[in-house]
């Protein structure tokens, strides 16, 4: 026998189930078109890296752009969510980042403008567009599922919402870096591990900007470490 929680009825019920479908979908078509996006483009097209950027991030944007206005999110309240808290965990989270890429081994470098212009590109656009595709998108969209259900009213609803939150981030960054094929291999548990710690702003704040903040934190200290590294700056040919 179905039950349903105090106050529903079996109309809001179906609403609240169909409303979590079309966020699951969008989810799933963003996986799909997460691996599909480089391993087209950079594996088998091998566009050139910068223009790969570009057109990377137009995806990335349009995509989560698509969600937003097709589900009807609310885009300025989700931006002012808890702004203070996501900045200042984005930036404390890009230290920590910061401090694993300075792990590892120093590489060569641009100098003068063309640092200034990587910096920017590789380091500041490339890691948005990352932190927004990779973090920020799945774990709202998966929120955003749970929006009207009765177990985001529970602590313990709240955390296991969060748990599969992170799992859908998770899912996605393997997807994506599977779309490179120097990364369908054990390189592939590097940035999976990475994602735990990026996805950390958002998911505690559910504002877009933290997870962002921190990728940047990633990506500009690797232009800066080691221009040429085979693990930050995808792809790598």
């Amino acid at each position: 026998m179905t039950t349903y929680a105090v106050g529903s009825s079996p109309r809001t019920a179906a609403r609240r189930h169909a409303q979590a479908r079309t966020h699951l979908l969008w989810l799933g078509g963003g996986l799909v078109l997460a691996f599909l996006v480089p391993y087209v483009l950079a594996d088998r097209l091998e566009l050139p890296r910068d223009l790969y950027y570009a057109v990377y991030g137009v995806f990335t944007v349009g995509l989560f752009a698509a969600w937003v206005r097709a589900t009807g999110q609310a885009l300025g309240e989700m931006l002012r969510r808890r702004l203070l808290a996501a900045t200042a965990l984005g930036v404390a989270f890009a230290g920590v980042m910061a401090a694993v890429v300075l792990t590892g081994d120093a590489g060569s470098r641009p100098e003068g403008l063309e640092l200034a212009g990587a910096l920017v590109w590789r380091g500041v656009a490339y890691g948005l567009a990352d932190g927004l595709l990779l973090s920020a998108f799945p774990i709202l969209v998966v929120f955003a599922a749970f929006a009207a259900a009765p177990l985001r009213r529970r602590l313990l609803g709240k955390v296991a919402i969060g748990l599969a939150a992170l799992v859908a981030s998770l899912g996605m960054t393997a997807a994506y870096h599977a779309g490179y094929s120097d990364f369908r291999s054990e390189k592939l548990r590097k940035p999976v591990a990475g994602d735990v710690v990026w996805s950390i702003p958002t998911l505690v704040t559910l504002n877009p900007v933290g997870a962002p903040i921190a990728h940047v934190g990633l990506h500009v200290t690797a232009v800066l470490h080691d221009y040429e590294t085979d693990l930050y700056l995808p792809p790598h040919r």
